[in-house]
C-alpha cells in the first residue's frame, strides 16, 4: 500500500485497491495471497514502474518476514521502505542510475546482515575498477543452485544464504551508484539495538530539516546519551560533505546535540579543527563563539591559514 499511495494513482482507485487488499487478507487462511499478481487482478490500469514496485515487494517479502532484523514487524517494514524511497530520490535528484531492485537487495543486506560482512561487500566495491563485487558471483551461482556453500564466519548465517538467492545477481553490477546513494546521504534504517524508534526519527528529522533542530531540543533531551553519540555519528558524516563553512544548516543540528550533551560538544570541536582552512567563512566565528569547546577551535583556527576575515572575527571575540 506504500507504494500505491506514492504512485499518483488517483485516490478513489488507492481506496479501491486498499478495500480489496484488506477484504484479501482477511481470506489468507485460506491460502489466498496479497501480492503483485493479485493486484494486478483488480482490472485496474496501473503504472508500469508500480508494476516493477510490487515486484520488488514480492521479491523482498520473504527475507523481511524472517530476517532477524526486521522478522516481519510493520513499523520496521514502512521504515525500510521509506528509506529506500528516499534513497530512489536522492539517486534520481542526484542522476545517479539506480535500478530500485539492486538498492533494495543493497539496502537489506545494509539494515539484516553481518556488519563485518556488509563493510567488507562495500570495501570490494570501492576497490574494485569496475566497482563490481566479484567475489559473490561463485556464492550466487551456487546458492541458486541450492549447492553447499564453503562461507567465512561473518558471511555464513542463514539470512546471508537466503540474500544470495534474491534477485537481482550482483557480482556483474556497478554498485558504486548505490553506495553514493546511501553513504553520502545517510541511511534512515538503522540497526534497532542501535537507535530506539524515537531515536531514529530524530535523527531523520534532523538530516531531513537541520535548520530546525532547536525544535527538537526538548525531545532529544530525553533520549539516552549513547543514542544522541549515533546521532551525532550520523550528523557529522553529512558535515563532511560540507565544502564551505559558514553556517550551513548541519551546523545547527549539530549544535543543537552538542548543547544538550558535552562530550558531543568536544567532538563537534574536534571536527571543526579538521576542517581545511580555505573553507572556513568569517560568519561561523560568531555562531560558535562562546560555547565551552570554542576556545580550542579557535586557537586552531588561528594557527592556520585561514583569511584575514576569519582571524579579525576570531581577535574580536576573544578580545
Amino acid at each position: 500500500m506504500l507504494f500505491v499511495e506514492n504512485s499518483g494513482l488517483n485516490k478513489k482507485v488507492v481506496e479501491t485497491i486498499r478495500e480489496k487488499i484488506c477484504a484479501q487478507l482477511g481470506q489468507t487462511w485460506q491460502g489466498k495471497r496479497v501480492d503483485r499478481a493479485f493486484v494486478q487482478s483488480l482490472q485496474m490500469q496501473l503504472p508500469q514502474e508500480l508494476i516493477g514496485r510490487l515486484d520488488t515487494a514480492d521479491r523482498l517479502a520473504p527475507l523481511m518476514a524472517t530476517a532477524s532484523g526486521i522478522s516481519g514487524n510493520p513499523r520496521l517494514v514502512k521504515r525500510f521502505l521509506n528509506a529506500l524511497s528516499i534513497r530512489m530520490a536522492i539517486s534520481r535528484a542526484q542522476g545517479v542510475g539506480v535500478d530500485e531492485a539492486v538498492l533494495a537487495k543493497m539496502l537489506l543486506f545494509e539494515r539484516c546482515g553481518d556488519p563485518k560482512a556488509y563493510a567488507q561487500l562495500t570495501k570490494a566495491i570501492t576497490e574494485s575498477e569496475s566497482g563490481r563485487p566479484d567475489f559473490l558471483a561463485e556464492w550466487e551461482e551456487k546458492a541458486n543452485m541450492r549447492q553447499e556453500l564453503q562461507l567465512e564466519s561473518s558471511w555464513d548465517e542463514p539470512f546471508f544464504r537466503e540474500w544470495l538467492t534474491l534477485q537481482p545477481i550482483l557480482a556483474n553490477r556497478d554498485l558504486r551508484g548505490v553506495l553514493y546513494v546511501g553513504r553520502e546521504h545517510a541511511p534512515l534504517v538503522l540497526p534497532v539495538d542501535r537507535l530506539s524508534s524515537e531515536g531514529a526519527g530524530l535523527l531523520s528529522a534532523l538530516l531531513e530539516h537541520p535548520e530546525m533542530a532547536g525544535n527538537l531540543k526538548t525531545r532529544l533531551k530525553t533520549i539516552p546519551r549513547i543514542e544522541l553519540s549515533v546521532i551525532m555519528d550520523r550528523l557529522l558524516d553529512r558535515a563532511r560533505q560540507i565544502q564551505e563553512w559558514g553556517v550551513p544548516p548541519i551546523l545547527e543540528a549539530c549544535l543543537v546535540v552538542a548543547e544538550i550533551d558535552q562530550s558531543q560538544g568536544q567532538r563537534l570541536g574536534a571536527f571543526l579543527t579538521e576542517i581545511p582552512p580555505t573553507q572556513i567563512k568569517p560568519n561561523i566565528v560568531p555562531k560558535i563563539s562562546g560555547l565551552p569547546w570554542t576556545k580550542v577551535v579557535f586557537d586552531r583556527w588561528a594557527s592556520m591559514n585561514v583569511s584575514g576575515h576569519v582571524k579579525a572575527a576570531i581577535k574580536q571575540r576573544i578580545n
